[in-house]
């Protein structure tokens, strides 16, 4: 056959964003062809996906999908290999596409479920196509983490200077503006239970059995001993749970009375640090 032009190679280059002299290679063993060229490329790829597959992906972020008119709203972690690739585009637009289309189907339950649903992205593409593609391009390991969903109105926040964090919430009334800013706070204050009733009830006796100690200790009087317990429990509610703690950016109201104020219910949080 003829000698593959420079022409075939940039037109190749431009469509899969791989090196040169790879476009080259897949063209002369495609005898020309672009699209068997781009099978070949994508077939290299995945065998060099396969020897890479057991590489530390400790860097990463989170994907949302989040809205008060949306019927359901997720978050995907989506991990890979350094840091500079985080901020990448493609890797971002990634993480957002995966977490559509997880909240978009909620039958789905393992990453291999997700990942073979069409993108939103680029069309005529499963996600795994994508994230496949994207390796071909960058050279580096993908992995999809956690997995969170919640059915009804959303709002949610992904971190990423210094630690990595994203939060999904679920929330009745309100704006997006607030449910964001509320989601802000749980990434700063990092609360362990939405309400005083969904903590550990053995977490909650225990710390009111140190109290009580610590209380007689004092000398107080027994008769006023468990009143002042019931008191100093406020803090250790407002340390841990998200409608107690004061909000951040009014921190004269607790969460859950300044949400209330504004029209909103908190109903459920997900919070998750990477790498925790």
């Amino acid at each position: 056959m003829s000698e593959i032009s420079a022409a075939s190679v940039m037109a190749l280059r431009k469509k899969t964003g791989l090196p040169m002299m790879d476009c080259k290679s897949a063209l002369a063993e495609a005898e020309g062809n672009e699209d068997k060229a781009v099978e070949i490329l994508r077939k290299r790829g995945l065998q060099l996906n396969a020897k890479r597959s057991d590489r530390e992906t400790s860097f990463g972020r989170f994907g949302l999908y989040i809205g008060l008119n949306k019927p359901a709203g997720a978050m995907v972690e989506l991990q890979c290999e350094s840091a500079p690739v985080t901020s990448n585009e493609e890797f971002i637009a990634l993480a957002n596409d995966l977490a559509r289309a997880y909240a978009e189907n909620g039958s789905v339950q393992t990453a291999d479920e997700l990942l073979a649903l069409p993108s939103k992205v680029v069309a005529g593409k499963t996600l795994g196509e994508v994230k496949d593609d994207l390796f071909n391009r960058i050279r580096e390991v993908f992995n999809i983490g956690r997995m969170a969903r919640i059915d009804g109105a959303t709002g949610g926040y992904s971190h990423n200077s210094g630690t990595v964090a994203g939060v999904l919430l679920g929330v009745t009334g309100g704006t997006d503006e607030l449910a964001k800013d509320v989601a802000m706070h749980v990434a700063a204050m990092r609360p362990s239970a939405l309400s005083v009733e969904d903590l550990p009830a053995d977490a909650v006796a225990k710390e009111r059995e140190i109290l009580k100690a610590a209380a007689l200790a004092e000398g107080k009087p027994e008769a006023i001993v468990e009143k002042m317990v019931e008191g100093r429990l406020r803090n250790f509610y407002a340390e841990r749970v998200l409608l107690e703690q004061p909000f951040v950016k009014d921190d004269k109201q607790s969460v859950g009375k300044y949400a209330k104020s504004q029209g909103m219910t908190v109903t459920k949080f997900v919070h998750w640090e990477l790498g925790r």
